[in-house]
């Protein structure tokens, strides 16, 4: 009778949750190729699991109801049982085929989405530098020569290349119906690749703990066809205040603001950290060394030479 009234309870409590859920998982109500594929691989492991658990629970009550003690004689003795190969066998390789089957889906997924979406290879993506502080967001658009913080608007049916990094301590962007987050840091630019195939608003946060204000670390997203965000980049360079290097440093301040739009972007004073910006060398070409590392270069090598001919000569 217990067990009754618990399992009632328990089918009471899903029944009303998954009543009070008007809305899906963002995460599982894709609007971009990328989220769409992101969401495939979640629910691809989703249904795998359950399929291990469905077959766990249904060999469990076999078992116990065949082979439970009251079901025997008082006087029955189990037989002496050394073990079964072909058992051993298939309880060691379905673990490893099951492992195996997600690492590959995991790993073809991760090549795609670190990648221009699927269709939109032949297009010029919209490159914007989002760049965070405690505790806001800042979106640069060097194509548009404008800037945003807080919000941000995208053309639907292009893709989007950000340009990820951070005024202070690592934060993590991510627009769930769009695609997974990526991490923003001080020292180095990280891209991420995304696009909107839906016209709509969406919502974007920090996903990674960055101080006492991370939680309301969050920005609004518009998805617009092109026509619509090409009309609104014409309305705020006609009416929003350039961006200066005095108010730019005001918003580094840590604290929450509103939204607020400028002409200009502060890429100009202060440049993202990528290129001879960068906080530190990872594995730069000989073409993008500063002059003076060029020069520090030239100058070891002539020494060097001139060591050799001095040894030969002795």
């Amino acid at each position: 009778m217990k067990i009754k009234w618990a399992l009632l309870t328990i089918l009471f409590t899903i029944a009303t949750v998954l009543t009070g859920c008007d809305n899906p998982l963002m995460v599982l109500d894709p609007k971009g190729p990328v989220a769409a594929t992101q969401a495939d691989v979640i629910m691809i492991s989703i249904w795998t699991m359950a399929f291990v658990v469905l077959v766990v629970i249904v060999l469990y009550i076999f078992m116990i109801m065949k082979y439970r003690a009251s079901k025997q004689r008082d006087d029955y003795e189990p037989p002496h049982i050394e073990g079964s190969k072909v058992l051993e066998i298939i309880w060691v390789a379905i673990p490893i085929l099951i492992v195996a089957f997600l690492s590959f889906v995991t790993v073809k997924t991760t090549n795609e989405v670190e990648a221009t979406p699927k269709g939109y290879g032949e297009q010029e993506p919209l490159v914007i530098y989002a760049s965070s502080s405690n505790w806001k967001w800042h979106f640069s658009y060097p194509e548009e020569d404008i800037e945003t913080v807080n919000y941000l608007f995208l053309p639907t049916n292009r893709p989007i290349e950000f340009k990820l990094y951070s005024y202070g301590p690592i934060a993590s962007f991510w627009i769930p119906q769009l695609g997974g987050q990526k991490y923003a840091m001080s020292d180095m630019v990280n891209t991420l690749h995304l696009a909107a195939d839906v016209p709509g608003e969406y919502m974007g946060r920090n996903s990674n703990f960055s101080g006492s204000g991370f939680a309301q670390q969050t920005f609004n997203v518009k998805a617009m066809p092109e026509k619509e965000y090409d009309k609104w980049v014409d309305e705020i360079k006609a009416t929003a205040e350039p961006i200066t290097e005095e108010k730019f440093n005001k918003l580094l301040e840590p604290g929450h603001v509103g939204q607020s739009t400028y002409t200009g972007t502060h890429l100009e004073f202060s440049p993202a950290p990528e290129g001879e910006h960068a906080g530190h060398d990872h594995g730069s070409s000989d073409t993008e060394k500063t002059d003076s590392e060029k020069s520090d270069e030239s100058t070891k090598d002539s020494h060097e030479e001139h060591s050799e001919h001095s040894n030969m000569n002795h």
